[in-house]
């Protein structure tokens, strides 16, 4: 009979064990979940992968900390996918990338341009595009110009607007045109 209790006793114990293992692993997952979305949001593209093809070679994006074409890819990047995402657009992280990326006297001009136009300042529209290229346009005194091309619509009903967003020299977006600086 002492057998027996000590095999009841061993059994509940493993089951104890085993259960706040399931809790722990459980809460991990969770934890790691949430951090994974939150860390990935600005490096994700709002718009969807293509099928991969069997001879197709993996896409990649590469980056600089510093460069300003760098930095512009990550804003547009980021403020697309949190006003992309139709379902539950991010209005909050849209607001707080405007802030962290634009100076505020630019921050300023584009809110009255945008009441002026009735649309989104940074993106030059009403709706999000589905997809977009940067491309560095070079050094100009103590800024630095990058060109955005946003495409909008797809198959043939596409419309490309190219902007020139230029950067201050502390990596801090001071306009967003639709002509050159040059």
């Amino acid at each position: 009979m002492n057998d027996m209790n000590n095999m009841n006793k061993k059994s509940s114990e493993t089951r104890r064990r085993r259960r706040g293992r399931r809790a722990a692993v459980a809460a991990g997952l969770v934890l790691a979940v949430g951090l994974g979305v939150s860390t990935q949001v600005s490096a994700q593209a709002s718009v969807p992968a293509p099928a991969k093809a069997a001879t197709a070679a993996p896409q990649s994006v590469s980056g600089t900390p510093g460069k300003a074409v760098t930095r512009v890819a990550d804003f547009y990047g980021a403020y697309i996918d949190a006003k992309g995402d139709y379902t539950d657009p991010d209005a909050a992280l849209a607001t707080a990338l405007r802030k962290h990326y634009l100076t505020p006297d630019f921050a300023k001009r584009l809110a009255a341009w945008e009441k002026k136009n009735g649309a989104d300042g940074v993106l030059r529209a009403q709706n999000v595009p589905a997809r977009w290229t940067v491309t560095d346009n070079g050094s100009m005194g103590h800024s630095h110009e990058v060109v955005v091309t946003l495409t909008f619509g797809s198959g043939e009903t596409t419309q490309k607007i190219k902007l020139f967003v230029l950067l201050e020299r502390y990596n801090h977006i001071s306009a967003i045109e639709t002509t050159s600086a040059r």
